[in-house]
C-alpha cells in the first residue's frame, strides 16, 4: 500500500509539474547578443501600445514530411513579441486558398505580412528581423502624421541631399520611423507652415533673406517647434532667432588629443555624460562628434524658455579658442590655461516653454555632420538624433534605446591535439542522424546509472 501511495502521488508530482510547465514560461537567453529574447527597446514600444495588434500571415501550409516548417519558425519568432504584449495574435492565410484576400490586401510575396493595430496597417516582407518589425509597429503608434519640414535653397545638410556631408541617411530611418519630410518654400510662400511637427535648419552656409527670417521668427512666436544644428558662430542671417533664444555659440572648437596615440583625429570628440533630459535619460552609450562648438541658451522672464544642457564632449579635452592654431597643424595644437576652457564642454541644449495646451520646444547643437552620412551610423548618433525628433513631435513615449544589430561570435578550433576531439564534440549535435543518437545516450545515460544504484541499495 505504502509503495502504491508513492506511485500515485509522484504521477500526481509529474502531472502538476507538467500542468504549471504549460501555464507559466520562464525564459533565460545565455547568449552573448541575447538573440531568443526581445531587445529592451522592442519591449518598451510593446509597453507603450494600447489594445491588440493582428498579423495576418500569407504562407502556405508547412509540408513536414518534406520538413518545410516556414510557419513554425514564424510562430517561433512573433513568440518574442507575444511573451511581451500577450494581445498579439497571428492569423495564417494560404495564398493558394484565398486567393481573393491576397489580392485585396495587395499580397506581393509569400511569407507576407499585414500587421494591424488600431485600425492602421502595414506590410512587411521576408526575411523578418526584431528591428524592421519594432520600427513597423513605432510606424503604427504614431498619434500624428504631422511632417518633419527641413530648410533648403542655403547649401545646408539635406534630409534628401545626395552628398557625403548630407543627411540622406537620417532622413530615409526617420521616414522607416513613420514621419513625413516636407520641404517648405519661405521665399514664395506665404508663411512656414503651422501643422508641422518642427522645422530644421541644418547649418546652412548662405545668409537667409530677411523674408525668410521674419517668416520663421513669426512660426517660433506662434508656438512652433524648432531643431537647429550650427557648424560654427556664423547664423548667415539668423542672428534675431539666436537673440530670440538666448543663444551663444563659441567661436572655437572642442579639441581632445588624448585618441592621438590611437591614430584618432583630435577634432572627433566622444561625449559619454549627458543631462538629466528625455532626449538622453536613456541613452547609454557614446556619441561622437567632428569640430564641435560649445552651445549655451539663457532663459529669462521675457523669453520663458527653461534651458537643459544636453551632451557633453571632450572630458579629456578643451575648447580651443585661437583660431591661428586651428588653421594650422590640429596635432600641434596644445592647451593654454589663459585662454582655452577644459573639457567637458556642453555642445547641446534643449528649451522649452509654456505654449497653449502642447507647449513649445527647441533643441540647438553646436555640430551638423554628426547626424551627416559619413558619421551617422558612428557610435549611437542615429540614436540621439531619433530622440530629439521625437522629443520635438511630442512622441516622448517612443523614445527609446534603438534595437541593435547582433553580434556573432566565431570560435576556432585547432587542428591538432584536443582540438581533433573537441571538433568531434562539436560536430555530433550538427548532423541529423549523430544527432538522434546523442540525445539518446544522455537518457538513456541517467537510466543506467539509475538502475544501478537501485540494484546496489537493494543488495544493501
Amino acid at each position: 500500500m505504502q509503495n502504491s501511495f508513492f506511485v500515485i502521488l509522484f504521477l500526481v508530482l509529474v502531472s502538476l509539474i507538467a500542468y504549471i510547465s504549460h501555464e507559466y514560461h520562464v525564459v533565460r537567453d545565455i547568449t552573448q547578443s541575447n538573440r531568443n529574447v526581445l531587445s529592451e527597446a522592442s519591449v518598451n514600444v510593446l509597453n507603450q501600445m494600447n489594445g491588440p495588434v493582428n498579423i495576418k500571415v500569407f504562407a502556405s501550409a508547412d509540408n513536414t514530411s518534406s520538413g518545410e516548417q516556414y510557419r513554425k519558425g514564424l510562430v517561433d519568432f512573433i513568440s518574442r513579441f507575444k511573451r511581451a504584449k500577450a494581445d498579439i495574435t497571428i492569423e495564417f492565410i494560404s495564398p493558394a486558398e484565398q486567393p481573393k484576400i491576397v489580392q485585396e490586401e495587395g499580397i506581393t510575396k509569400e511569407g507576407e505580412l499585414v500587421v494591424e493595430y488600431q485600425k492602421r496597417s502595414e506590410h512587411l516582407v521576408p526575411p523578418y528581423s526584431e528591428h524592421e518589425l519594432t520600427n513597423l509597429l513605432v510606424r503604427l503608434s504614431r498619434t500624428h502624421q504631422q511632417p518633419i519640414m527641413y530648410l533648403d535653397g542655403h547649401d545646408e545638410r539635406n534630409l534628401r541631399g545626395t552628398r557625403p556631408n548630407d543627411l540622406n541617411s537620417f532622413g530615409l530611418h526617420l521616414e522607416e520611423k513613420g514621419f513625413k519630410l516636407v520641404n517648405p518654400d519661405l521665399v514664395t510662400g506665404k508663411d512656414v507652415p503651422p501643422n508641422g511637427a518642427m522645422l530644421l535648419i541644418a547649418s546652412p552656409q548662405k545668409d537667409l533673406s530677411s523674408i525668410e527670417v521674419k517668416k520663421i521668427k513669426a512660426y517660433l512666436d506662434g508656438g512652433g517647434n524648432l531643431l537647429w544644428l550650427l557648424d560654427d558662430n556664423n547664423y548667415h542671417g539668423l542672428n534675431d532667432i539666436a537673440n530670440y533664444l538666448g543663444l551663444n555659440v563659441s567661436a572655437g572648437m572642442v579639441i581632445d588629443k588624448s585618441l592621438i596615440k590611437y591614430g584618432g583625429d583630435p577634432k572627433n570628440v566622444f561625449a559619454t555624460q549627458y543631462g538629466e533630459h528625455l532626449i538622453t535619460n536613456k541613452l547609454m552609450s557614446r556619441t561622437m562628434f567632428h569640430e564641435a562648438r560649445q552651445v549655451s541658451a539663457k532663459g529669462t522672464e521675457d523669453n520663458g524658455w527653461v534651458v537643459s544642457n544636453l551632451v557633453d564632449v571632450a572630458s579629456g579635452g578643451w575648447l580651443e579658442t585661437n583660431k591661428a592654431e586651428l588653421s594650422g597643424d590640429v596635432d600641434k595644437v596644445s592647451y593654454d590655461e589663459k585662454e582655452d576652457i577644459p573639457g567637458p564642454i556642453n555642445i547641446a541644449v534643449a528649451l522649452e516653454r509654456k505654449y497653449g495646451k502642447k507647449g513649445q520646444r527647441v533643441v540647438v547643437v553646436g555640430n551638423s555632420s554628426f547626424l551627416s552620412d559619413i558619421f551617422v551610423t558612428s557610435e549611437s548618433n542615429r540614436e540621439l538624433g531619433v530622440n530629439i525628433v521625437n522629443w520635438l513631435a511630442g512622441d516622448e513615449s517612443l523614445i527609446v534605446i534603438q534595437p541593435k544589430p547582433l553580434k556573432d561570435m566565431s570560435m576556432t578550433i585547432p587542428d591538432h591535439g584536443w582540438g581533433q576531439f573537441l571538433a568531434l564534440i562539436l560536430w555530433i549535435p550538427i548532423f541529423g542522424v549523430p544527432l538522434g543518437l546523442f540525445s539518446g545516450l544522455i537518457p538513456l545515460g541517467l537510466v543506467v546509472i539509475g538502475l544501478r544504484m537501485w540494484i546496489k541499495r537493494r543488495k544493501a
